[in-house]
């Protein structure tokens, strides 16, 4: 079967285990670890990464910035706003596997409708464009750039310069720094002449294909990797589910003559179509709940995050490979608002937009709560000893935004982390206990920043 890469990576590493007779676990596995989704899951964490963007928090949770200090500069990083599947495999595969089961008499009266509703879903990512936003991903992009400018009242009236704005050279990322611009010029007008074309730049957005990062990518197709995802997937529960969310639509029977790989690999197809259609929103009126159960999804969700943990997050404790690499646009956040202080800026913001696979790296840099705790290499992830989720550090549209506020002399900072004041790592001390401004030496500082 050809399913998604993320699914048959695991697939394979499960048929190795399998092969080798290795059924008892080598990573330690706390007994939380067997509970449902990893122990403790949200339902509203099921979707992972495919999770669309909603602000984490609303206007009047923000703190007033000191007296004497207004906004004049700001800059992000955005992942790309909620977009299509990247191809048909998962779809036309178990589709495939929905005939073979018609052919035998083997669905059942749920499972009647699977196979249109699967092709009917592939249809709607099609005419979308695979791997390209859908109408609710243009609308992230358009409804946060509109929340930002009421956030820096003035900022973008002209006076204070203009607005750069750069992407990660694929389609869906240009796209959405052109949604986002849309939204920004329609909410502050006043700042269209001044808003700059949008250029691309791999080397900084698109950095874990660069080939200077060759030592990252040989991580995540390494041993450690593979055995941690796939002792992570070779657990009870994870086919116990995977055959209960087949056996929704296919007869025990059928279910049976599947070996456990191509049950996990059918179930993780499934799951991968049941994650699209939040995405899609009004594009499609598919409605996949009828064939996987919330409980099913949140375990899928679980093994998804771990794919994220291991392979993009903090992962393993004392290695830095999955993050190290995230210095490059740490350094272009520092250089922008080193270059506003010094006068020699003429922007009023600069504005990036790129994956998960930079979001997810470069919030482990920073140190950020959720998303930089590592774990022991002989300690599996799992969501009872890991507060890190996919679906909090990088849902679509996932954002970090800097404000650089002045009194004329000083320069304070605030960080946004999708639009909720966040602190920087622990040692950066903000201006005083409790608040979320810091001075702009303070955190070159901590971050060791020398431009």
């Amino acid at each position: 079967m050809l399913f998604s890469a993320r699914t048959a990576r695991r697939a394979l590493a499960v048929r190795a285990l399998a092969g080798a007779g290795a059924v008892a676990l080598c990573v330690a596995l706390p007994a939380q670890a067997h509970a449902f989704a990893g122990g403790g899951s949200n339902p509203a964490d099921a979707f992972t990464t495919k999770t669309p963007y909603h602000p984490a928090a609303n206007a009047a949770s923000y703190q007033k910035a000191p007296k004497g200090f207004s906004p004049v500069f700001t800059e992000n990083v955005s992942r790309h706003g909620s977009r299509t599947m990247s191809d048909s495999g998962d779809g036309d595969t178990l589709y495939a596997l929905w005939q073979q089961a018609k052919d035998a008499g083997a669905l059942t009266n749920r499972g009647q409708s699977l196979g249109p509703a699967i092709q009917q879903l592939v249809a709607d990512n099609a005419a979308d464009g695979w791997g390209l936003l859908t109408s609710v991903g243009r609308s992230e992009m358009k409804t946060t750039a509109t929340r930002m400018v009421k956030r820096l009242p003035g900022l973008f009236d002209g006076k204070h310069g203009g607005v750069d704005v750069v992407a990660a050279s694929q389609e869906r990322t240009v796209d959405s720094a052109d949604q986002y611009v849309a939204g920004l010029e329609a909410a502050s007008p006043r700042i269209t002449p001044l808003v700059g074309a949008t250029r691309t730049d791999d080397d900084l957005l698109y950095f874990h294909k660069a080939k200077a990062n060759a030592d990252y990518t040989a991580y995540t197709k390494s041993a450690q990797v593979a055995d941690a995802e796939a002792k992570a997937t070779d657990q009870p529960q994870t086919y116990r589910l995977a055959t209960a969310a087949l056996e929704r639509s296919f007869t025990r029977e059928f279910v049976a003559g599947l070996s456990d790989a191509d049950k996990v690999s059918a179930a993780e197809a499934l799951y991968a179509l049941v994650q699209n259609v939040p995405d899609l929103g009004r594009d499609t009126a598919v409605d996949m709940s009828p064939y996987m159960t919330a409980e099913q999804a949140a375990w899928f969700g679980y093994l998804d995050d771990v794919t994220s943990f291991y392979e993009n997050g903090p992962a393993f404790a004392g290695s830095d490979i999955t993050y190290k690499m995230a210095k490059v646009l740490l350094d272009d956040v520092f250089a922008q608002l080193d270059a506003k202080r010094a006068g020699t800026s003429n922007l009023a913001a600069e504005l990036r937009f790129t994956h998960a696979e930079e979001i997810f790296p470069l919030e482990a840099l920073l140190g950020l709560k959720g998303a930089s705790e590592q774990l022991p290499a002989d300690e599996l992830y799992t969501y009872a000893d890991s507060p890190f989720r996919g679906a909090k550090v990088a849902p679509m549209g996932a954002n970090l935004q800097w404000d650089l506020y002045s009194n004329g002399k000083q320069y304070l900072v605030r960080l946004l982390v999708n639009e909720k004041q966040t602190a920087f790592k622990t040692g950066c001390t903000p201006v005083k206990p409790g608040s979320y401004f810091y001075s702009l030496d303070e955190l070159e500082s901590c971050y060791g920043y020398q431009g």
